[in-house]
């Protein structure tokens, strides 16, 4: 029975409860996806291009992050010129997991620059280093410096920035793509 009022006759009282319920429901489907995703394992595999080391851990599982596989990675992102190691933020962690599936590679992430000490910061700004901020997301362990072997930089800058989960810089002179978990902002 069609609905009187409306500017469409065509729309019947079915097909709008039909509507509002598919609504409904995809305004739930996130959460439903979110619980799926909490099951899986999510694992990083890095190299550290100063050091040499590299690293394939399971960082989460059984929807939890792995304490031991979190101090090695914290190690692996270590200031290499002090070898100051802070806890790396979660979330950053999270994003290059994300990142990592997104450009659909097996290859490590290899990492330039992970956590940077005040001490290092400082010295990195007094040597010319002009993209270095002096209030670095690097010293509070949200921010890295990274590169794949297998894609380019503009290719993983594009999908850094496909993401829109924080900060993400374009140096490609440099041959890295910076991402934070700071606002969503590019340079």
């Amino acid at each position: 029975m069609p609905m009187k009022g409306l500017a469409c006759p065509s729309v019947t009282r079915r097909s709008f409860i039909g509507l509002c319920t598919g609504a409904v429901a995809a305004l739930h489907a996130p959460a439903a996806f979110a619980s799926r995703r909490s099951t899986i394992e999510r694992s990083l595999s890095l190299e550290n291009l100063h050091t040499g080391e590299r690293i394939k851990r399971v960082y989460w599982a059984n929807g939890r992050y792995v304490p031991d596989s979190l101090r090695e990675i914290d190690h692996v992102l270590r200031d290499f010129r002090t070898g100051d190691v802070l806890p790396i933020d979660r979330g950053l962690l999270d994003l290059l997991y994300e990142l990592h599936a997104t450009m659909e590679t097996r290859a490590p992430f290899r990492v330039i620059s992970g956590y940077r000490s005040p001490r290092t910061n400082a010295l990195l700004r007094e040597t010319g280093g002009g993209g270095v901020a002096k209030q670095s997301l690097h010293m509070r362990g949200m921010a890295i410096d990274i590169a794949l072997k297998d894609r380019t930089i503009s290719q993983l800058r594009r999908g850094a920035l496909g993401l829109r989960r924080g900060g993400v810089g374009y140096y490609p002179e440099s041959g890295f793509v910076h991402v934070d978990v700071g606002k969503v902002r590019s340079w």
